[in-house]
Order: structure tokens, then C-alpha cells, then sequence
């Protein structure tokens, strides 16, 4: 019985999905991360722009933590 469950659970999952993928393929149109331009560049310029990216992250300052007294 526990078996049963598992493989209709697993149907539903991949019809979910499936259904997903069909509407994402439909519209055409590739999902971008949040807060990121459009993929439009070349492969060069995505490397430059992750490094950059990440050059910036190693740059700012951590908070230090407040010291008991």
C-alpha cells in the first residue's frame, strides 16, 4: 500500500512538473535570476561580469561582532 502512495506521488510530481515545463517552453522565454539583467551577453562578458560580481562581495567589509563585557 505504501508503495502505491509513493508511485502516485511521484506521478503527480513529474504531471506538476511536466505542466511547468510546458508553460515555460510556451512563453518562450528563459527565467532570469532576480535582480540580474537579461542573458543577452556573450560567454566573455558573463565571466567578466561574475567576476566583478564576486571582486565586489570580497570587498565589503564584515561586521564585527560586539564583544561581551
Amino acid at each position: 500500500m505504501r508503495a502505491v502512495f509513493s508511485i502516485v506521488g511521484l506521478v503527480v510530481v513529474l504531471a506538476i512538473v511536466g505542466v511547468l515545463v510546458k508553460k515555460q517552453v510556451s512563453a518562450g522565454v528563459a527565467p532570469t535570476a532576480s535582480g540580474m539583467p537579461g542573458t543577452a551577453a556573450t560567454p566573455q562578458q558573463q565571466v567578466q561580469q561574475f567576476k566583478n560580481a564576486a571582486e565586489a562581495a570580497m570587498q565589503q567589509a564584515r561586521p564585527m561582532p560586539e564583544e561581551p563585557k
